[in-house]
């Protein structure tokens, strides 16, 4: 906890009340008294040096004096020579429990999936990059930003998606955002103007998307997605569906890779109902069997748009991501009518900076090693303290898939949490429950667990499982051996959203 005695006081509102109230020095000490039993001022904060202050309130420097002295005879403030003057310790009640801000749970083990190493954040680089950025922008580029991004990201970010991820496209078709789900909502809007009613989404998959359609007015479908990714069959039979949001590369949470035919028939799709392929590429830089499988978007440029961000290759705080549209729909996205704001332009120039030093490439290297390094040793941890337990997903990204043949994941989930590990259970990502879906699947994400935390993370996921087959047992005892599902599960099929809301 940072040391609150470093907290100043100095923009601290003062109401001082009328002259017919008393003496200003009255009337000053009054005011810092009510503002600190308040608890606008906090215990150990700097007030202002007498002089600061008796200039900002017109006053005599007396007048400040005089009321400092007032309190730190009653106890609220104390002078030191040579130091300032600060409200003393314990003169401020501590607020209520009730009225404190809930701390966020940080167990031992994260084993929950989308999240980077946040450990491998390259702090220096990217800290140089935000100094030149400052030291060189134009004054005029201080300014409220482009709505579609600052032009020397907009050209560095077309070069490396044309020569990393095989996209087709040049500048002007790229708009920077605030991360994909910036760039879905913008999108949507756009889709619900042009008479947009409905737009597919994949499941399993991220259940923000499915909120942020909804939010923007339209109606998210879910789409089943098996082992070779996103049922196009099945689209095709949504006749009221011409847009979808699918992540060809490495689906999420499944862990499927969009097969080729799937998506040859997904382009044919969109050509034949003029519609809208959303293509999240969120994590496709990292492919460890293999080189990384090329954009979706490089096979049918005007009918599918390429959505990135920063958030799974440097991390979610910097909010930068990225739309290559159609021409069509690019100019749309950039539009200020649209809503959404680009990310700062400080941090727009210092990623720009990044890109052209070859900085993003080196990280981009240094991830992949380190993942595949880390995945390697998550299924041999498995192997050893799991035998038996199937694993599936792509040798991708950062999460993959552990199979429970004979115990409830969600229980597992509840028997982590326990033991200070958090996990994710697959059926958290549906937005449809069928009746095959068993609730026996986790998802492991590895990418901000530490190399060294590995072995600890998966003998408490072992203990985990542990404790719920126990507790299928004791159940299907009481129950004379018939075995209950742990939820209930609703039968559902491709409809038009209404079969359940998105988790989170």
């Amino acid at each position: 906890m940072a040391d609150d005695r470093t907290d100043s006081a100095w923009g601290t509102f003062l109401e001082l009340g009328d002259p017919a109230d008393g003496p200003l020095h009255v009337r000053l000490a009054r005011a810092l008294r009510t503002a600190v039993t308040g608890g606008r001022i906090a215990s150990g904060s700097a007030l202002p040096p007498s002089r600061s202050l008796a200039a900002d309130l017109g006053c005599s420097r007396w007048v400040v004096t005089e009321a400092y002295a007032q309190l730190v005879a009653e106890g609220y403030l104390e002078a030191r020579s040579g130091s300032a003057t600060r409200v003393r310790a314990g003169a401020v009640a501590a607020p209520e429990a009730g009225g404190a801000v809930a701390a966020r749970w940080e167990p031992e083990f994260d084993l929950l999936p989308g999240v980077p190493d946040l450990r491998a954040f390259p702090r220096r680089r990217w800290a140089e990059a935000v100094r030149e950025a400052t030291g060189t922008l134009e004054w005029a580029e201080l300014g409220y930003p482009d709505a579609a991004g600052l032009a020397r990201l907009r050209q560095r970010l077309a070069a490396y998606l044309v020569r990393g991820r095989g996209a087709s496209l040049d500048a002007r078709q790229l708009v920077v955002c605030a991360g994909t789900l910036d760039a879905v909502l913008r999108l949507c809007r756009a889709l619900r103007a042009e008479g947009h009613t409905h737009v597919a989404v994949e499941d399993p998959g991220w259940s923000r998307l499915g909120a942020t359609v909804r939010a923007a007015g339209l109606v998210p479908v879910p789409v089943p997605v098996d082992g070779d990714g996103l049922r196009v069959d099945l689209l095709r039979g949504a006749r009221q569906v011409r847009s979808v949001i699918v992540a060809p590369a490495h689906q999420f949470p499944t862990g499927v890779v969009l097969a080729p035919a799937r998506r040859a028939e997904l382009v044919a799709w969109a050509r034949e109902v003029d519609g809208l392929v959303l293509e999240d590429d969120y994590d496709a830089e990292f492919r460890y069997d293999r080189h990384p499988v090329g954009a979706l978007q490089g096979m049918a440029p005007e009918h599918v748009v390429l959505m990135g961000s920063v958030s799974k290759t440097l991390s979610p705080a910097l909010r930068i991501g990225w739309a290559v549209a159609p021409p069509r729909w690019s100019a749309v996205l950039g539009a200020e009518h649209v809503g959404g704001m680009p990310p700062p332009v400080i941090d727009q120039e210092a990623f720009a900076r990044f890109l052209a030093a070859g900085a993003y490439d080196r990280h981009l290297r240094a991830s992949r090693l380190r993942y595949k390094r880390r995945r390697d040793r998550l299924l041999a941890e498995l192997a050893a303290s799991l035998p038996g337990l199937p694993v599936s997903g792509a040798a991708a990204g950062f999460h993959l898939l552990l199979s429970l043949p004979d115990c409830s994941a969600a229980v597992v989930v509840e028997e982590a949490a326990r033991r200070d590990v958090r996990l994710a259970d697959l059926d958290d990502h549906r937005m449809v429950r069928t009746a095959d879906a068993a609730g026996r699947t986790l998802v492991l994400g590895y990418g901000n667990v530490a190399d060294q935390a590995v072995p600890g993370a998966v003998r408490r996921l072992a203990e985990a499982v542990a404790a719920a087959r126990r507790r299928g047992q004791d159940r299907e005892h009481r129950h004379g051996g018939v075995h209950e599902h742990d939820h209930e599960r609703d039968r559902g099929s491709l409809g038009d959203g209404g079969g359940g809301e998105p988790a989170g």
